[in-house]
């Protein structure tokens, strides 16, 4: 039997799926979950970068690729978002666990079918009876550092029309993130819509 990141793939699973979330921790923003998957049979690279240590310009090279190969039907992805809204009223654990929820019906993919991958402390629904969670998973295993990647090049594309609609909060540049420059701006300028409310109580 195969297996990926030393997780043996049971002979009924046809799909690798890597999930993985973007965005937990910021002040602004949403929270994103990508879900990709790979037929069991795809060639994987015998070697790949910690999707977290790839440059802004790679990162966005290979999002591009993997969004050629889906459109060629060599693979399936989904992000689901969460905004500031949905995290203030449920907070951000159960915010994720919607997203995730959400991006891996997006596959359209049966259940038994898949091996779910996740990385840190990331669960999948009950439905997915193959699930495993793997501490760093983004560089163990490939269909996770994809789903980190297409969660974060989302994100981010979001953020920058943030920093459109709100041109003296520099989202652009962080993210959403606690900077310096941030918490400036939020002393001068005050919150948006597009700040979470209930992590500026504890900032």
């Amino acid at each position: 039997m195969r297996a990926i990141a030393g997780v043996p793939l049971p002979t009924q699973v046809r799909y690798v799926v890597g999930v993985d979330e973007a965005g937990r921790g910021p002040l602004a923003g949403p929270v994103a979950v990508g879900a990709v998957a790979l037929p069991r049979d795809a060639p994987l690279p015998s070697a790949f970068r910690d999707s977290k240590r790839l440059t802004p310009a790679r990162r966005a090279a290979v999002f591009a690729e993997l969004k050629a190969s889906a459109a060629q039907g060599a693979m399936h992805w989904a992000v689901s978002l969460a905004g500031p809204a949905r995290i203030d009223a449920i907070g951000i654990a159960a915010a994720i666990r919607e997203a995730l929820a959400r991006a891996l019906a997006r596959l359209a993919l049966p259940p038994e079918e898949c091996l779910v991958l996740l990385d840190g402390g990331l669960a999948a629904p009950r439905a997915y009876p193959h699930q495993c969670t793997l501490v760093g998973g983004d560089a163990r295993a490939y269909p996770i550092a994809l789903a980190s990647v297409a969660a974060k090049e989302t994100r981010d594309a979001r953020l920058r029309r943030l920093a459109r609609r709100y041109p003296a909060y520099g989202f652009a540049a962080h993210k959403g993130y606690g900077t310096r420059a941030h918490y400036a701006a939020l002393r001068r300028y005050g919150p948006t819509p597009a700040h979470r409310r209930s992590f500026l109580r504890h900032s």
